[in-house]
């Protein structure tokens, strides 16, 4: 989130509290960012550590430079609420939900957060529903994190059960980490994109990641292109080579492999 006495970086810190100076949301205003997604567990680091509910702040800041958001809010029901886009006849829905918590990244009745996955019924529910009234639903999870390209089983599972409710794409925006991805019956799903602008310096696999293009056209999904990138500089991503692009792809196809054995 958003902070306006968010402190400097210091390069020698060592903890996991995060927030942002509000004069970084030119990052995203500079990329063109429209949607931003909110699951992320690390959204009320704010609160735990200096008792301010930075998210309303956040989400003022987002609305005051034309973005929209989906998957958090100032509760529990703002933060379920699908984001409902129609362009060029192409009728998209976002929604997205975090499973991984810990407890205080929640939307409750009165306090802000991330919408809690529970147990993926309520948001297969509404892309079922969604899909049904002709979107395209497009959903995103803070899964559980780990260090692999492989996919955990328990997230082949959920993400599945999500496809086969109707959702288009299915990406796990939690990973550090670049991970297997398929074709789930007519759903692309990807596990993990890996990390875009966050440094984890003493992890190497972290520093290469995955930018997803998709294109949509007469209400079909139909097809995605992979802008491979990597880290630089702490945290400054470039494209990769040819060479660095193949060695990547190479890995995480074979871990996408995997999920068909």
């Amino acid at each position: 989130s958003f902070y306006k006495d968010c402190p400097f970086p210091d390069p020698d810190y060592t903890g996991y509290i995060f927030c942002s100076d509000p004069a970084y949301i030119d990052l995203l205003a500079d990329l063109g960012a429209d949607v931003i997604e909110l699951t992320g567990n690390h959204n009320n680091d704010v609160r735990a550590l200096y008792k301010v509910d930075s998210v309303p702040f956040t989400l003022d800041l987002y609305r005051k430079y034309g973005m929209q958001w989906y998957a958090g809010g100032v509760n529990i029901a703002d933060a379920k609420k699908p984001l409902l886009i129609e362009n060029n006849g192409n009728k998209l829905a976002f929604i997205g939900c975090n499973s991984y918590g810990p407890y205080m990244a929640w939307a409750t009745e009165d306090s802000s957060g991330a919408a809690p996955c529970e147990d993926f019924g309520w948001i297969s529910d509404e892309v079922t529903r969604l899909r049904s009234q002709g979107y395209l639903p497009i959903v995103t999870f803070q899964y559980q994190e780990d260090y692999f390209v492989t996919a955990q089983s328990t997230a082949i599972r959920d993400f599945r059960r999500v496809a086969d409710a109707g959702a288009v794409i299915v990406n796990g925006s939690q990973s550090h980490v670049a991970k297997a991805m398929e074709f789930w019956n007519h759903t692309f799903i990807d596990y993990g994109l890996g990390n875009l602008f966050f440094d984890q310096p003493e992890y190497y696999i972290t520093y290469d990641g995955i930018i997803q293009k998709h294109f949509f056209y007469q209400g079909r999904h139909i097809s995605t292109q992979l802008l491979t990138i990597t880290l630089e500089e702490t945290a400054k991503p470039r494209l990769m080579t040819p060479e660095e692009r193949q060695k990547f792809l190479n890995d995480i196809f074979e871990a996408s492999r995997l999920l068909k054995e």
